[in-house]
């Protein structure tokens, strides 16, 4: 805010050019909806309308929980017809976004009933009767069980893959898809080859689990897509849908938010939201725009003021000249400038894509290498089959494609556990590597609300002597200020005199009886009506409160001004620690608010912030984290308000403090629970700890196939050793056991000492 008004009715800015006027003239009008639905990492639009089978919905090479949706489907189905939008644009615009739903629930009911339908397969499948020694019930037909119900599997579950992999190969980058397509694949053939071959040397079992795993990734990725979607549609119910429009005659009538024009006449009446930008023609009230601007003072609103679309109304009736509506207004500039931030950013390669890929063309050139060297040795036979389907099953991505998911579930879990949620997967990766933070001072270094942080008294007057007949004169008042006085007198368990006579002077202040002696509270504006000048005991705290930016009101008994309060947004008790020991982990702390200098300067000076940005415009806080990123620098945003969401997308992450505006975070890759700044510390722990887990299991999931694809090409035959598929088979599953072991241990990670 860029100039503090001491009134004591308000404390707040008039707005004569309100911050987020511009936003309307940020793009042209059909941006919003002209737009290509957005593909970004962190909710990548694909339809769930396409097909059961999402054939070309993803791009599968990085695994189980790989990160983008391929072009093809998305563009396919995600091109929203936004069209015809009219003026109420804003509200409904985004009702079509696309919904990941029904991806999910396919993924979802496919992993449930494969699931079902493994468990007679794994009962009576020979080798594991062998290996468990247990014998399942014989009846006629009982050996078919186990083919019956894999050849379900297969088609139910698998062939899901199999289309998937077709990108792939029309792309020439064969991966994870292409892999596991080929494993299960050959698999399932050799598997009822071997019931003519060899009947109990078939791993019908090991299809069925590969297939299930790889369904439950898939189901939990179409999950976290689904929920990653909805920033825009949160800043789209900020909209009303109606709106109450005043006739030529002075009635008023109900009609669709749609149907309004620039020129309507609107009563906005105490409580009710805003349905367009306008100028105030009559009335007086307050008007709360923290969705809007971030901001934690109600602003007053009189005649000529400005109002935005999607702010509340106070307790006072307004009546409303429209300026602007739809793509015009304010709320849907900001719209536009999340969607702008979501397109532009870029995808991040998961770890296991070039190892999914590498891993295919070795397991595939064994695999050929040992089919031509074998059948030249031996001549062309079972054991040349068996050796080849055991190469490509003990390369099969069980371990690959567990190595990188497992170990972001657990961390995600354990960030949980600790007030963090992460909503992008691989934020916690990219967290690492983060050099500035930048801080959004309302609402997340600060509680967002006001309260007493500052008061001086005459001689003879104690401050809790102060405070609780301040507090007792507004007690009946609901004004903001009159919140805080009273939160602080709460908060020291003060009593309070009995009053009597209270009534409130119109953008003055109060007045009260107390004990037969009567009390004004007010600010500057009510010792101008009184004709009194504060005394020198209260001089330098005035000038010091006001030189911070902070409102300060006054406590008058009879003629005397006995007491001064200074009131601002009351900074988070963790603030301090966070900053320190973040700049201690060589990260620099960049402090940005719409408010003025003085109160920026304040607020940077008691936390030891060196760099701050004041009176930044909403738009401009967006375009503040693309300059520090064209530095070269990494950023990471933290905010709340609507305002923050353009920052919070376009930062390479987002972090949202839980008491924040729904928008906000829906807007983050990581979310503060509990709102404590300290937990921004916790996310550089975890991400450093989580990337070493990453690392260690792809080495693994990768590393393990150097030993054991020779050994099922046969190389060491010749002394005996000789894996047949169903040891491969074992081997791929134990690889599969260490990964997950491996993964497990990051819960031992001690991040309640971290902060």
């Amino acid at each position: 805010m860029s100039d503090q008004s001491n009134d004591t009715s308000s404390q707040h800015h008039s707005h004569d050019a309100h911050p987020t006027e511009s936003l309307a003239q940020k793009a042209p009008p059909t941006a919003a909806h002209s737009h290509e639905h957005h593909t970004h990492q962190r909710g990548p639009a694909a339809s769930p309308a396409a097909a059961d089978v999402p054939e070309e919905a993803h791009d599968h090479s990085g695994g189980v929980l790989t990160e983008s949706m391929a072009a093809g489907a998305a563009q396919a189905d995600a091109h929203v017809a936004h069209a015809g939008h009219d003026a109420h644009a804003g509200h409904d615009a985004h009702a079509g976004h696309i919904d990941h739903t029904g991806h999910e629930l396919m993924f979802r009911n496919r992993f449930w009933a494969c699931l079902l339908l493994t468990v007679p397969v794994l009962f009576y499948s020979p080798m594991l009767q062998m290996w468990f020694g247990f014998t399942a019930p014989s009846f006629p037909g009982s050996n078919w069980i186990a083919p019956l119900f894999a050849f379900i599997i297969f088609i139910y579950g698998g062939v899901p893959f199999l289309q998937m992999a077709g990108p792939e190969l029309r792309a020439r980058k064969p991966g994870m898809m292409t892999l596991i397509s080929l494993a299960i694949t050959v698999a399932f053939l050799y598997s009822i080859a071997a019931l003519w071959i060899d009947p109990a040397g078939g791993f019908f079992w090991e299809m069925a689990l590969l297939i299930d795993v790889m369904l439950l990734g898939h189901w939990l990725e179409m999950r976290s897509v689904r929920q990653a979607s909805g920033a825009l549609n949160e800043l789209a119910k900020l909209m009303p849908d109606t709106a109450e429009r005043i006739r030529a005659d002075g009635s008023t009538e109900s009609v669709p938010t749609s149907t309004l024009k620039v020129g309507d006449l609107l009563l906005i009446r105490p409580g009710a939201s805003v349905p367009a930008d306008g100028e105030v023609v009559e009335g007086e009230s307050h008007v709360n725009e923290a969705m809007i601007t971030g901001e934690s003072k109600p602003v007053d609103k009189a005649p000529d003021s400005r109002v935005v679309a999607g702010t509340v109304n106070g307790d006072g009736s307004l009546r409303v000249r429209v300026s602007a509506i739809g793509e015009e207004t304010a709320l849907a500039g900001i719209m536009r400038l999340v969607d702008q931030a979501q397109n532009s950013k870029s995808r991040t390669q998961v770890l296991a894509d070039k190892a999914a890929g590498w891993l295919f063309y070795i397991a595939l050139a064994a695999a050929i290498i040992t089919g031509i060297a074998w059948t030249l040795a031996t001549g062309f036979g079972v054991e040349v089959v068996q050796r080849v389907a055991t190469v490509l099953v003990i390369a099969c991505p069980h371990a690959l494609g567990l190595a990188v998911p497992l170990v972001v579930a657990i961390s995600t879990s354990l960030a949980a556990q600790n007030g963090i949620l992460v909503r992008d997967r691989l934020a916690l990766e990219e967290a690492r590597n983060i050099d500035t933070i930048i801080f959004d001072k309302t609402g997340t270094l600060t509680e967002g609300k006001q309260g007493v942080v500052g008061i001086a008294t005459v001689p003879g007057w104690s401050e809790d002597q102060a405070l609780a007949l301040a507090a007792a004169v507004e007690g009946d008042s609901e004004h903001i200020i009159a919140q805080a006085i009273r939160r602080a007198a709460s908060e020291r368990d003060l009593a309070l005199p009995a009053v009597t006579e209270f009534s409130a002077i119109k953008g003055r202040g109060a007045r009260a009886t107390v004990e037969n002696l009567t009390v004004h509270i007010g600010g500057p504006r009510l010792l101008e009506m009184l004709a009194l000048t504060p005394p020198s005991a209260l001089a330098d705290f005035i000038t010091q409160a006001e030189a911070k930016g902070r409102s300060v009101i006054h406590l008058v008994q009879g003629q005397e001004i006995v007491a001064s309060f200074a009131l601002a947004d009351v900074i988070r008790p963790e603030s301090a620690a966070a900053i320190q020991q973040l700049q201690e982990h060589g990260i620099e702390v960049v402090m940005l608010t719409g408010d003025s200098n003085a109160v920026a300067k304040a607020v940077a000076e008691e936390l030891g912030i060196n760099q701050y940005f004041a009176e930044v415009l909403p738009e401009h806080k967006d375009e503040q984290v693309a300059k520090l990123q064209a530095q070269g620098r990494k950023v990471a945003m933290v905010g709340d308000g609507v305002n923050d969401a353009p920052a919070l997308t376009r930062a390479d992450i987002g972090i949202a403090v839980g008491s924040g505006t729904d928008v906000a975070v829906e807007s983050a890759d990581i979310i503060l629970v509990q709102s404590n700044p300290l937990d921004v510390v916790k996310i550089f722990t975890l991400s450093n700890a989580t990337h070493r887990k990453m690392i260690q299991n792809l080495w693994w999931a990768t590393g393990y196939n150097i030993v054991a694809i020779p050994l099922a090409a046969g190389i060491f035959a010749n002394w005996g050793i000789n894996l047949s598929p169903a040891v491969g088979a074992l081997l791929m599953s134990i690889s599969t056991i260490v990964v997950a072991i491996n993964a497990q241990l990051l819960r031992r990670l001690p991040l309640d000492k971290t902060a």
